[in-house]
């Protein structure tokens, strides 16, 4: 079901994007470059087809949780939707706090901080590896009894609604400010200011952070991603990069216990100390040379014809894979995946990008011949 809301909602997001761009280019305000948008958008495909072929386990382990529930509540009241709404927000609270503060769920969740860019297309950027604990956060709802179609709708709902606050273009909205996570109050959490730095984690309301000590105020312009940059636009590396940062540093540690502490601490922490915060200098000099690649003209008509291509095979092969074999929902997936690694390569003039984009076309080919085989 939540699958199904994000597939359909895709045409939405499209359209929303296209239009944020027109208003940006309107405004004279440099909100887009083309090969981190591509990075962006490539980051959502890759994490939305990973879901495909993983995400019936988590499902099942909620189901599983919940055949040992406490209490029944009817998935038909509409209490039972508010409260859960409500609950699930609160996880995803807690959940969003402990991505920032643990090493090892910072590495699930980095890969969407890491853009420089701050607009629409960046509410796209996911890692794979956040379903699973953000399943985990949610089992004590299976517990005590929310039925797992309120969860999972809930659930979708509550990433729906973060869609529209990844821009630049709205402003203060004044009391509902105090309430709901607003476009103003998230472009502080994605900032890499120091003041900025883990506060505001909520996901629709903005009530948590401000109980619980880590809500930020805009006091000055933020400068966005993350302290140390990704410098790749590749959306598959992005999500096994800081993985193999951590699994460097554990092995570089002597002892178990030295060992699992580089996995579990914040991701500042370092044996010497808290790492150093970004200077005045270098926050200047992040804002005025954000990270992408440039892009010919010739290559932007291709890349943007290619990547419209990409997210409209991502929204097919999510509404109609359930139907499909699992070994042709895994040959759809891993095509559409190249494809988007591909292009991030082209951009970015990797040797290997030509021959993956090639072998990619000809799979593509092959892959939607099987399809109108079944049809």
């Amino acid at each position: 079901m939540s699958m199904q809301l994000i597939a359909w909602s895709i045409p939405v997001f499209v359209a929303l994007i296209v239009l944020e761009y027109a208003l940006a280019r309107r405004a004279r305000r440099d909100l887009y470059r083309l090969s981190v948008s591509v990075s962006d958008v490539g980051c959502g495909v890759v994490q939305q087809l990973f879901g495909v072929l993983t995400t019936a386990a988590f499902v099942a382990l909620y189901f599983f949780v919940y055949e040992a529930r406490l209490f029944d509540f009817d998935p038909r009241a509409a209490s039972t939707w508010l409260l859960a709404m409500l609950a699930v927000d609160f996880i995803y609270y807690w959940w969003h706090r402990a991505s920032h503060e643990v090493g090892i769920l910072w590495a699930t969740h980095v890969v969407h901080h890491h853009s420089e860019d701050y607009n629409l297309a960046v509410a796209l950027r996911q890692g794979i590896f956040t379903a699973g604990p953000l399943i985990v956060f949610g089992l004590p709802l299976a517990l005590l009894g929310v039925p797992p179609l309120v969860y999972l709708t809930c659930k979708a709902l509550n990433s729906l609604y973060q869609f529209w606050i990844h821009t630049e273009l709205i402003g203060g909205l004044g009391p509902a400010e105090a309430v709901l996570n607003t476009p103003q109050h998230h472009r502080v959490h994605h900032a890499v200011n120091p003041r900025y730095l883990d506060k505001n984690y909520g996901g629709i309301s903005i009530v948590w952070d401000r109980l619980f000590g880590t809500f930020a105020r805009v006091d000055e312009a933020p400068v966005y991603g993350t302290t140390r940059r990704l410098q790749s636009l590749n959306p598959l590396w992005a999500q096994f990069e800081h993985f193999v940062e951590l699994a460097r540093r554990a092995a570089a540690e002597r002892g178990f216990f030295k060992k699992v502490r580089e996995l579990v601490a914040h991701p500042g922490w370092t044996p010497r100390g808290p790492s150093a915060p970004l200077s005045e200098a270098e926050l200047a000099a992040r804002a005025a040379g954000r990270f992408h690649a440039p892009v010919s003209s010739a290559m932007a008509v291709y890349v943007l014809l290619q990547a419209v291509g990409i997210v409209a095979a991502s929204m097919a092969v999510l509404i109609a894979a359930g139907t499909w074999p699992a070994w042709l929902a895994a040959l759809a997936c891993a095509t559409v995946i190249a494809g988007a690694v591909a292009l991030a390569g082209l951009v970015e003039r990797r040797r290997w990008a030509v021959p993956l984009e090639v072998g990619r076309l000809a799979t593509t080919l092959a892959v939607a011949g099987l399809v109108l085989a079944r049809a």
